[in-house]
């Protein structure tokens, strides 16, 4: 007897089921799925990414449906695009044998007026984001006071995504009566509120435990400076030459600059941010499934929604700004029974961050060294000598072999095969011979080659090329920088704005994140140049945290430097959903006395002969 006809399921969907291959169901599967359909109660199931929860629900969903009923029955609600139609397409395909059975996608990006026609035709079942839904109520283009049940998936993310009022608006239009089933990786705050004010009584559900990292992912780190960050990117990717992977940024821009350098250097990637339409997003989806795309650089919005069961590896280029969204981005490899990978990129002053997700996701991380160029020039080798041995060989080339044999002349097989494999050895031997092994070494400097300033309290303070000429006085630079650094209201203080030029602030912990960070940008289309400075600002901090013309830079009653952030989360600079500032485009700095000037340094410049990496290996 297959495993599912044990859960209760019907006829219909047992043949569904057969057609698709699958044999055993998941623990979520095993948990929810004869609760759902013997019970007639609200959940709440616990489960991470890619343990099989769209069937968890949508097996009993469809069998509870009225299919000779054509008005609208139940209410999906997912965070994205991408997982909407991901989830239309699988609740299709598990009913195609169940006749009169109709489900419609509503999302944005799309026409509106098309999707209402094809509720209105009639539609059981309506898959939507929330965003998109809200605005179909809001035109009376959909009538959803009569459903009997409201799912919602990746509940965690779409609140993260800043989805709460759609969804409680959304909710508040449908019937008390309804039953919801919420499914979701995590458990944060603003999930259990939900759970409190629209859910009766809800029975829980966990596999595993409570924000648990998926199972079948390892977890490791890697220790590097902050200038070698991508160099170490270059060479994780060297030493997997089979990777399929999801690359993750904090920023949009820093998606655009790691996805060019990457495909300037050879590589098979492409970059996936809000910046791109919708065409182009598909487009880069569809490479990245049919496997043209190795490496995916992403953000965590632009990633929601990508369901690809064979990701060998995820690669944390930059840790998420909320710790809890390292269970999503771990959770897009291991799935579907398969094991994966989770990689993070650190320095030495993120390593706290380390203990932190290791608390959450219930899982030790391993501390790994970054391969080097020797141990690269192995793996390499011997993958060309398993794709050698196991290639299938055309008969056409049977017509040339006369004159490759001739032009090969009396080379005997062991030449020959030192020949052949010397062209991948010599790239990579001639690459990384000259490059140093990427350790932080004990006492290392910064992102530019200085030993941070540290006065006797513990701070350092910084020159940058931002001023007054740049639209910006002390309260708006403040916040600018806070919010691009992703540092705390207390964390950025003695702001000191000139006309050409300022002076700031934070804690000698924070000295190599600023330097990465600023360093790495453009504003307003200049380069934004951050260096360490002699002058050490005053006295230590003062428990008004005093700024500009001594007044005081902490959170006031309101006005423009109060403190900002509507939710759990701030996206600085381009990041997906923050906002652009004003500035003028000068690109100059007035000189500085001596006791004003900062430390120069000189950059260490080693880009020279990067080995480019054979496209489509």
């Amino acid at each position: 007897m297959n495993k599912f006809e044990q859960l209760g399921l019907n006829e219909s969907l047992l043949m569904a089921i057969k057609d698709m291959g699958f044999e055993n169901p998941s623990e979520v599967q095993e948990k929810a799925i004869p609760l759902l359909l013997d019970q007639d109660i609200d959940i709440v199931a616990l489960a991470q990414t890619g343990t099989g929860k769209t069937a968890a629900f949508g097996f009993p969903l469809i069998q509870k449906i009225d299919a000779e009923n054509k008005s609208t029955q139940a209410l999906i609600l997912s965070p994205t695009r991408e997982l909407c139609l991901q989830i239309t397409n699988e609740i299709k395909q598990y009913s195609k044998y169940v006749k009169g059975l109709h489900t419609v996608a509503v999302y944005g990006g799309a026409s509106i007026t098309e999707q209402a026609r094809e509720v209105k035709r009639g539609a059981q079942i309506i898959v939507a984001t929330p965003g998109r839904m809200q605005d179909m109520i809001n035109r009376n283009l959909v009538n959803i006071k009569n459903i009997q049940f409201c799912i919602l998936d990746e509940a965690d993310e779409m609140l993260n995504m800043g989805f709460y009022e759609d969804i409680t608006a959304i909710l508040s239009d449908t019937p008390d009566e309804k039953k919801t089933w919420l499914f979701s990786a995590t458990m944060p705050q603003e999930v259990a509120r939900i759970a409190r004010e629209f859910m009766t009584k809800p029975t829980e559900i966990t596999v595993g435990h409570k924000n648990q990292g998926a199972v079948n992912v390892s977890h490791e780190f890697y220790l590097v400076g902050a200038r070698d960050r991508y160099q170490a990117l270059k060479r994780l990717a060297d030493a997997n030459p089979d990777i399929f992977s999801v690359v993750f940024c904090r920023t949009k821009r820093d998606t655009q600059a790691v996805a060019e350098k990457l495909i300037e250097d050879g590589y098979n990637a492409a970059a996936l941010h809000g910046d791109l339409s919708q065409a182009q997003r598909d487009g880069v989806m569809k490479a990245f499934r049919g496997r043209q795309i190795q490496m995916l650089v992403a953000t965590d919005v632009a990633a929601r929604g990508i369901d690809v069961d064979d990701i060998t590896h995820v690669i944390n280029y930059q840790l998420p700004d909320e710790i809890e969204t390292y269970n999503h981005r771990s959770g897009r490899t291991g799935r579907a029974g398969k094991t994966g990978t989770s990689i993070v990129i650190v320095t030495k002053s993120e390593l706290r961050k380390i203990s932190s997700i290791e608390r959450i996701i219930k899982n030790k991380f391993i501390e790994k060294p970054i391969p080097t160029g020797m141990e690269i020039c192995e793996v390499q080798l011997l993958h060309l000598a398993n794709k050698v041995k196991s290639v299938e060989v055309d008969a056409e080339i049977d017509t040339y072999l006369p004159n490759i044999m001739e032009a090969l002349g009396e080379i005997s097989k062991e030449d020959l095969i030192k020949k052949v494999f010397s062209v991948e050895f010599n790239r990579f031997i001639e690459y990384y011979k000259k490059q140093d092994i990427l350790q932080p070494q004990k006492g290392e400097r910064g992102e530019r080659g200085e030993r941070p300033v540290i006065s006797n309290d513990g701070t350092t303070r910084y020159f940058l090329n931002l001023g007054s000429r740049d639209n910006f006085d002390w309260m708006s630079l403040k916040d600018y920088l806070r919010e691009t650094l992703d540092l705390g209201r207390d964390d950025l203080f003695k702001v000191d704005v000139k006309e050409g030029f300022s002076f700031f602030n934070t804690d000698s912990i924070h000295a190599e994140k600023v330097m990465e960070v600023l360093n790495s940008i453009n504003h307003e289309g200049r380069k934004v140049n951050v260096e360490i400075s002699t002058n050490e600002g005053g006295s230590g901090r003062s428990s008004g945290r005093r700024d500009h013309n001594n007044r005081g830079g902490g959170r006031s009653s309101g006005g423009f430097g109060s403190e900002r952030r509507s939710s759990s989360r701030s996206f600085s600079g381009d990041r997906e959903g923050g906002r652009e500032r004003r500035s003028s485009d000068r690109n100059f700095a007035p000189r500085t006395s001596d006791k004003d000037r900062p430390v120069r340094n000189e950059r260490s410049a080693t880009r020279g002969d990067r080995p480019r990496r054979t496209r489509n290996d």
